[in-house]
């Protein structure tokens, strides 16, 4: 005899149900989370490239961060450095006219204001730590006046050590920097030394001050190539580490976009696979509902 019931029934709707409502919430949390998967495992093949990837951008991240701030630290030697040679150019100028004319009104304050801005450059610091005294935190420059200058041997007018310091930029790629007072300022103190020893330049320098003056002015004209060789130097590792930031934003953008791929929902196809489960599930239960209302006896009547 068959069996007259609706419990099979209702218990396959009560199924579909259970699987409509699951891919609901499935498509419910990919528009939450606007990713495909709640984990790496959920995405199989490709969760070890994926992880990978996201190795790859936190080093290409990495890199590009230490060169930005490699970067800043060179700009700020540059603007040092450009000073100083601004500086020399300045008083060079200064005691070039004193010669050709015979005349020196207001050198002595102009040798004065050089020396100052000399010695200030050269102890200039980032964050409390001197820019060019190597390891050393001290103030990398002693002499605190001209006059000081005077008989002042150039080796112990530098407190600075010789270390300077490298960078990781790119994979297997070092790039050492830093500047010291001493490569800067040695050959720059021996014209100031010069120019102390000569004694207080009046309106018109003596013969003696005059032959100093000369004197300093080709030390002058030393110290300053060797300012702009460091400036160089300075400018192509500069230029160096932009090209290097530049190519690991490009490779970092190049693994985000295969993470993104593999991982990030399609939020338009996400929108349009939730609304035809909604009512998927919309008609499931209006079947269950007229299913759970079937009766025999309605029919027996």
């Amino acid at each position: 005899m068959t069996r007259v019931a609706t419990f099979a029934l209702a218990h396959t709707l009560s199924d579909a149900i259970q699987r409509s409502q699951a891919k609901l919430a499935a498509s419910q949390l990919q528009l939450d989370t606007t990713k495909k998967a709640p984990d790496f495992a959920s995405l199989g093949t490709q969760a070890v490239r994926n992880l990978s990837a996201h190795s790859l951008v936190a080093r290409e991240d990495a890199h590009a961060a230490v060169a930005g701030q490699l970067g800043t630290t060179l700009s700020l030697y540059d603007a040092n450095i450009s000073g100083l040679d601004t500086m020399g150019s300045d008083l060079r100028q200064s005691i070039l006219s004193a010669i050709g004319t015979g005349d020196s009104p207001g050198l002595q304050e102009a040798i004065g204001a050089a020396f100052t801005q000399f010695r200030n450059t050269l102890n200039a610091a980032q964050g409390g730590v001197p820019l060019f005294g190597g390891s050393q935190t001290a103030a990398p420059f002693t002499p605190q006046t001209l006059a000081d200058t005077v008989g002042l041997d150039p080796a112990n007018a530098f407190t600075n050590d010789g270390v300077k310091a490298s960078a990781r930029v790119a994979d297997d790629l070092d790039v050492q920097y830093g500047v010291t007072a001493s490569d800067l300022g040695t050959d720059m103190l021996s014209a100031f030394r010069t120019l102390a020893e000569a004694g207080t330049i009046g309106a018109k320098p003596t013969d003696e001050q005059a032959a100093a003056l000369k004197k300093a002015l080709g030390q002058i004209d030393t110290a300053m190539g060797g300012v702009r060789a460091i400036n160089g130097e300075n400018g192509r590792k500069q230029a160096q580490l932009e090209t290097l930031g530049t190519r690991a934003d490009q490779r970092s953008s190049l693994y985000k976009s295969i993470i993104s791929r593999n991982e990030d929902a399609d939020l338009g196809q996400v929108a349009i696979d939730l609304a035809q489960q909604k009512s998927v599930l919309e008609a499931s239960y209006s079947v269950f509902g007229q299913v759970s209302g079937l009766s025999l006896v309605n029919y027996l009547r």
